[in-house]
Formats: C-alpha cells, sequence, structure tokens
C-alpha cells in the first residue's frame, strides 16, 4: 500500500506543472498542484500571452497607416484607449486562469492555493492565504517554479519596471526606455514604439539578441530603427534618478536619456526563492536554476524539475514537452503510445518584434562550426503588401544547408508572420528535409512564405 497522501505532488501552476498534473491525474494516479497565485504561470498571466495582445494591439496602428494606400479614408487620429486595452487584457487573462484551474478539475488533481516548500525528499508544506500550513506526503515532488526578471544592482534601479510590471502601468509613456537586448526588451521595445510610445532601447553588447543568427539580428535591428525605435548599443547604465515624475538614465559615456517609464529587460533567473532547497542539498548553478540530469532528476532523490527553474530552454513549448517525457519516464506512457522523448534539436521561436522574427535549427555561425562547408541561401525584398502601402519595411529570408548532405540544417526569417511560416518549416526540418525537396516544393503565390522554396541562387559558402 502506498504510504503517501499523493503519487506525485507539483509546485507550481504555469505551463509545465500544470502539463505535467494533468497528464499523470488523467492516469488515475494521485496528484496535487500548489500555486500561490493565478493559474498558467508566467506565458499566460506576464508573458507571451499579454505580451502578443499588446503586439497586435501595435499592429493595428501600423495598419490604420497603411490602409490609405489601400483606399480607406480614417476621419481623425486614431488614439490608444489604454485603459480599455488594460481591462480587455485583464479580462482575457482571467478566462485564460479559470481554464487551467478546470483543467486541474477536470483531471482530478487536488488544488492548492499557497506557497509551497519542501520539508524533505517526500514532504511539502503549503503556506495558505490565510496564513495557516498545511504539509503533504508525496512518492515523487515536482518543481516547475519557472523564472522571474532580474534587474542588477545600479543606483537608483528601484525607479525601474520590470516585464511583470510593464502590462498594468498607470499611465501610458510618452517616453520609454528600455535597458536590454534580449528578445523581451526587443519586443516591448517594438510594443510600445508601435501603440505610440517614443522609445529608447539601450544594450550594453554589439547588438542586439545575442544568440541569434548574426544576419538576422543586423537585419532586425536595422528595421526596427527604419520603424522608428532608438537602438543604441555599447550604452552601459551607470544609475538612474527621479526627475519629478520623469527618470533620467546616466550612461558610463556621460551622455543620458530622459523617459517616463524606465522599464528593465535584462534577463530572468530562476524562480527558487522560499522552496528550501539550500537545506536540503539540491544543488543550482550559480543563478539558481536547479541542476537536473537528463530525466529531469534533482540531486534529492524522489524530486523533480523542469521548465524556466532548471535554465534550459525557456520556452513554453519546452516546458510542456518536458513535462509529457517525464510522467512517461516516471509512470510509463499513454496505452498504445511509444514513451516519449526530449530533443532540444530544432526547435522553433519567435520574436514578436516589428517586424517578427522566426527561426528554427542552427545559425550560420553555428552551423559553419558544427559542419564546416556549407551553403547559405538568402533574400530579401519588399513584400507585396507595401507596394501600396508605401512603408519600407523589408522582410529576409534565410536557409543553411549542410553541403555534404544537401540537409537544410537552419530556416530564418524577419518579417511579418514569420512564426506562423516558421513553424511549417520546423517540421521540415524534424524530417531531415533537403535542399532539393525544398526545390521540388511548389510554393504558394504569392506569399513570403513561397521565397523559401524559390531560392536556387547561392548566397555564400
Amino acid at each position: 500500500m502506498n504510504p503517501f497522501d499523493y503519487d506525485l505532488f507539483v509546485i507550481g501552476g504555469g505551463s509545465g506543472g500544470v502539463r505535467a498534473a494533468r497528464f499523470a491525474g488523467q492516469r488515475g494516479l494521485r496528484v496535487a498542484l500548489a500555486e500561490a497565485k493565478q493559474m498558467g504561470g508566467t506565458c499566460v498571466n506576464v508573458g507571451c500571452i499579454p505580451k502578443k495582445l499588446y503586439s497586435y494591439a501595435a499592429e493595428h496602428a501600423e495598419g490604420f497607416a497603411d490602409a490609405a494606400g489601400y483606399g480607406w479614408r480614417i476621419p481623425g487620429q486614431p488614439t490608444l484607449d489604454w485603459e480599455l486595452l488594460k481591462a480587455n487584457r485583464a479580462r482575457a487573462i482571467g478566462q485564460l486562469n479559470g481554464i487551467y484551474e478546470k483543467l486541474m478539475a477536470g483531471a482530478n488533481v487536488a488544488r492548492l492555493q499557497g506557497h509551497a516548500s519542501l520539508v524533505d525528499a517526500h514532504t511539502v508544506e503549503v503556506r495558505h492565504e490565510d496564513g495557516h500550513t498545511s504539509r503533504h506526503s508525496a512518492a515523487t515532488i515536482l518543481i516547475a517554479t519557472g523564472g522571474q526578471p532580474w534587474l542588477p544592482e545600479l543606483p537608483g534601479s528601484e525607479l525601474a519596471v520590470s516585464s511583470d510590471d510593464i502590462f498594468d502601468l498607470p499611465h501610458f509613456p510618452r517616453r520609454l526606455a528600455v535597458v536590454g537586448g534580449g528578445y523581451i526588451a526587443c519586443e516591448f521595445a517594438s510594443i510600445f514604439h508601435g501603440m505610440g510610445s517614443a522609445v529608447t532601447l539601450l544594450y550594453r553588447g554589439a547588438q542586439i539578441l545575442r544568440g541569434f543568427d548574426d544576419e538576422v539580428r543586423d537585419f532586425a535591428a536595422e528595421e526596427m530603427r527604419k520603424a522608428g525605435v532608438d537602438i543604441r548599443t555599447q550604452a552601459q547604465v551607470t544609475r538612474i534618478e527621479a526627475m519629478g515624475g520623469a527618470r533620467r538614465l546616466h550612461l558610463a559615456d556621460g551622455g543620458t536619456v530622459e523617459a517616463d517609464v524606465v522599464l528593465y529587460a535584462t534577463g530572468r533567473r530562476a524562480n527558487t526563492t522560499g522552496l528550501g532547497l539550500q537545506a536540503l542539498g539540491v544543488r543550482t548553478s550559480e543563478h539558481g536554476a536547479i541542476a537536473v540530469d537528463e530525466h529531469f532528476a534533482t540531486s534529492l532523490p524522489g524530486v523533480y524539475a523542469l521548465g524556466d527553474v532548471v535554465g534550459r530552454l525557456e520556452l513554453t513549448p519546452v516546458a510542456l514537452a518536458e513535462a509529457m517525457v517525464l510522467v512517461d519516464h516516471l509512470f510509463g506512457p499513454t496505452p498504445g503510445r511509444p514513451k516519449r522523448q526530449m530533443s532540444y534539436d530544432d526547435i522553433p521561436t519567435a520574436v514578436f518584434t516589428h517586424p517578427p522574427i522566426g527561426t528554427v535549427g542552427l545559425s550560420e555561425q553555428a552551423a559553419r562550426e558544427k559542419y564546416g562547408a556549407i551553403r547559405i541561401y538568402r533574400s530579401d525584398f519588399r513584400p507585396l503588401q507595401h507596394s501600396l502601402s508605401g512603408r519600407g519595411e523589408r522582410t529576409m529570408v534565410k536557409l543553411v544547408v549542410d553541403d555534404a548532405t544537401d540537409r537544410v540544417v537552419g530556416a530564418h526569417m524577419v518579417g511579418a508572420d514569420a512564426g506562423e511560416i516558421i513553424q511549417g518549416f520546423a517540421v521540415a526540418l524534424q524530417c531531415g528535409a533537403t535542399k532539393a525537396q525544398f526545390d521540388a516544393t511548389i510554393g504558394i503565390h504569392p506569399t513570403s512564405a513561397e521565397e523559401f522554396v524559390t531560392l536556387r541562387e547561392v548566397s555564400r559558402t
């Protein structure tokens, strides 16, 4: 007889935790999940979903401007109702929170509202909102507490806001300073510029979007600048001071930037505060991410971790995949299905800048290091829609091909609907498609996506 209250106890109600709890519960296992905040984690509440909704809001401004070239006459100047946007977003997120709660109920998962911490390898203590605590035993414990924004310590850093705060600013910022050069910083720079802010992006490195293909980085930066985002690289903020209701950022080169709001998007760290890991000797990295093996086991037997809290690829679909793989590993695969395996190769991703970026597989520089001889196929062009809109935005598509095998090992795009388009080509890369197979595929005309199957000339080797 099982001596524990639960077969699986999940700490964290984000994408990975909910997926693991749901899949285990649907198999008839006794499962509990503790979450101190709203269900859905970062993605639903202060990440992917609200960010994409605000990106849509920014796209409407572009659409209003483009419409004139198509014969539409819009009387007056369209204006953004910031309070209405916030309210509508909050309502949509609330609906998603409710859906997540229903998923738990439907899978017979015991839902505990409160902050959970480890007592030992098989005991969890939950501190509930009313102040009382409860203890629960489990054969297996899963930590899926995600990450949180990290702000560096510098004079005046308390005057800045994080990406968690940006969605509910009390007033829409006429001037926004964004510090950081990763995808979160670049996305919010594009979004708020599109909605009407004068945006200055400050990044201490030589080029934004470190880790992406270099040509993609350069092209995206140029398009963002053309759109009106003031991107300043090699810019190191030394302190922030209040100027009445405004902010002044002081830079290492002696320059200053003034803004109504300062957004720090300088990275995220694993959310492990208050979990009791140190007392139990759970091994973590220097930045606090929980160390796990290939099966997501921590250094404490019986305790597992996945998602952003382990610091691998911090993407919602990755956390979902890891959760399904872990449940198969712990409890066996679903009857009639093979056991899932986790691979971090060829994972597609998108950056919702304006224009957006879609990418899958290896960058050009990574492919050169891995394969040596490669072929690059590249094109940039003015999309058909802008032949009438008058906008100068351009699109770039790029394929990276291993010369020895003819296999396409990287596909990259900067342009409208890049995320939607690259998702399909990610399937092709998973299947090992060759450049010859791309060439044999008939394109859909007129689309930007067809460029991927009509690239014939080698740009460079």
